[in-house]
């Protein structure tokens, strides 16, 4: 049986964590950020993680992670 292929450009946007679930970065955050409320950016800096529906989706794309 071959190797299976990762997903780089999802290995680039999601993280497992101990616990199992994967982090990943928010949207809305790279640009057009003055009309932005400055409570809106620092929520966006907070940690987000996938949806428990999503994770499996994610897994598949990362099976060695």
């Amino acid at each position: 049986m071959p190797k299976m292929k990762t997903n780089r450009a999802a290995a680039k946007r999601f993280r497992k964590t101990a616990s199992g679930k994967f982090k990943c970065g928010h949207a809305f955050r790279s640009h057009i950020l003055t009309k932005k409320s400055t409570k809106r950016k620092r929520g966006l800096r907070a940690t987000n993680y996938v949806n428990a529906s999503d994770a499996g989706r994610v897994q598949r794309m990362l099976p060695y992670v």
